[in-house]
C-alpha cells in the first residue's frame, strides 16, 4: 500500500462521516416536522456506506480470501427514509395537521438516538483525522531523511 493511499483512505472516511454529520443535524432540525412539502411528515434519514473498491475483481476476492487484503476506504451508498421506525402520534386537537380523532403524527426522530449517533460520527471523524495528520507526520518525516 502505498503512502497517498492511506491519505485517500482517511480523506474518504472524513468525508462521509461529514456527511453524515450532516444528516443528522437535518433530522435534529427537522424534530418538530409534521408537514413536508408533500404533506407527510418529516422521516428521518439514514446514511448507509459501503467499502471503496468491492469490485468483483477475481484479485480482491483472492486477497480477501488469503487475508491479504488491503482497503481502499468508504463511501456513501445512499441516504433513505427510516421506514421502520413508526411516527410519533400525539393528541392534539388544536394543531393544524390533526387527524379527524384529533390525533398528530411527528417524526420518527429521537433526539437521544440523533445524539449518541452524532456522538458516533465525531469520534469517527476525528479518528480519521488523527490518522491522516500520522501518515502526513510519516511522508514528511521520510522527506527529512531523505535530504538528510
Amino acid at each position: 500500500m502505498g503512502l497517498f493511499n492511506s491519505f485517500d483512505i482517511n480523506a474518504s472516511g472524513l468525508t462521509a462521516q461529514r456527511y453524515r454529520m450532516d444528516v443528522i443535524s437535518e433530522n435534529i432540525a427537522n424534530v418538530d416536522t409534521t408537514r413536508t412539502a408533500d404533506g407527510s411528515p418529516y422521516r428521518r434519514k439514514i446514511v448507509t456506506f459501503e467499502e471503496k473498491g468491492q469490485g468483483a475483481r477475481f484479485s480482491d476476492a483472492l486477497s480477501r480470501a488469503t487475508g491479504t487484503y488491503r482497503g481502499q476506504g468508504v463511501r456513501v451508498i445512499g441516504t433513505f427514509d427510516d421506514m421502520q421506525t413508526d411516527l410519533k402520534m400525539a393528541y392534539d386537537p388544536a394543531h393544524p395537521d390533526a387527524d379527524e380523532n384529533g390525533y398528530v403524527a411527528y417524526p420518527n426522530v429521537d433526539m437521544m438516538t440523533e445524539m449518541t449517533n452524532l456522538i458516533d460520527a465525531s469520534r469517527s471523524y476525528e479518528a480519521n483525522a488523527t490518522a491522516f495528520t500520522a501518515s502526513k507526520n510519516m511522508a514528511s518525516k521520510g522527506l527529512e531523511m531523505a535530504n538528510g
